[in-house]
C-alpha cells in the first residue's frame, strides 16, 4: 500500500467522488476517469499530488480487506447498528455459502476454459449469472481471494487462479449443488431447432446439458 491507513486521513470515497456503497465496477470506472484527468502527463489538468491520492484511494477501496479497515477508520471504529447473531439462519446458511463458492469457481473455470484469451468476468456479469445477493457474492469472493483461488485483473475482472483450478479439479462439486445457483438467463442460448448445425464440440455439449438441467428445475 502506498501509505498506512493510520497516517494522514484521506476520505477515499470523496477522492474518487463515489458513494460509500459503490461496487467494484463503479470504483474502477471512477478511478479510470480521475486517473486520466490528473495523470502528470496530462498537460492541461495533470496534478501529481491528486494523482497519488487517487491511486491510494483505488488501492484501498479495490481490496475488500483494506476497504473494511478503512470503513471502520472512517466511522471511528464503531458499528453504526447493533450487531445481532442471526441464530438458526446462520447454520442453514453454512451449506449455501460452500455451494456459492463452488459455483463461483465453476463459473470462472468455465470462462477460462472457453475464452482463454479473455478469461475475466466483471462483478456485474457474475452477479447476473448467479442466484445470490451482492453481499453474498462479496463474502464468497473474500474467502476465495484469501485462499488465492480467485484474483482480479487491472480492470477488476474476476479470474480463477491455477490454485483455484487445482482445487476445483481435486474437489469437484456435483451438478445438484451448483446448478440451483446458476440462472438460466445467464447461460448461452441453445441453438434454434430445425436448423442444420455442425456437430457439438465437447464444450458445446457440456453447455447444452447444463442449460437443459437448469431449465428442467
Amino acid at each position: 500500500m502506498s501509505a498506512p491507513l493510520a497516517g494522514k486521513f484521506q476520505d477515499h470515497y470523496k477522492v474518487l467522488e463515489i458513494d460509500i456503497k459503490s461496487d467494484l465496477e463503479t470504483i474502477h470506472q471512477a478511478y479510470s476517469k480521475q486517473a486520466q484527468k490528473y495523470h502528470p502527463r496530462n498537460a492541461e489538468t495533470g496534478d501529481p499530488v491528486k494523482f497519488d491520492a487517487i491511486n491510494l484511494a483505488y488501492e484501498v477501496l479495490s481490496d475488500p480487506l483494506l476497504r473494511v479497515e478503512f470503513d471502520k477508520l472512517k466511522s471511528g471504529g464503531e458499528e453504526k447498528t447493533e450487531f445481532n447473531f442471526s441464530g438458526l439462519d446462520f447454520f442453514a446458511a453454512l451449506g449455501h455459502e460452500t455451494a456459492l463458492r463452488a459455483a463461483v469457481l465453476c463459473l470462472l473455470y468455465d470462462r477460462r476454459r472457453l475464452n482463454p484469451f479473455t478469461p475475466g468476468l466483471s462483478m456485474r456479469r457474475v452477479e447476473n449469472v448467479l442466484e445470490t445477493t451482492a453481499e453474498g457474492l462479496n463474502f464468497a469472493l473474500w474467502y476465495l481471494k484469501q485462499r488465492n483461488l480467485v484474483t482480479s485483473d487491472d480492470k477488476s475482472n474476476l479470474l480463477i487462479t491455477v490454485e483455484g483450478m487445482d482445487y476445483l479439479e481435486m474437489n469437484p462439486p456435483t451438478p445438484e449443488v451448483v446448478m440451483p445457483l446458476i440462472r438460466a438467463v445467464g447461460l448461452a442460448s441453445p441453438a434454434s431447432p430445425k436448423r442444420e448445425t455442425a456437430p457439438l464440440t465437447d464444450a458445446g455439449a457440456s453447455n447444452l446439458k447444463r442449460i437443459r438441467e437448469a431449465l428442467a428445475r
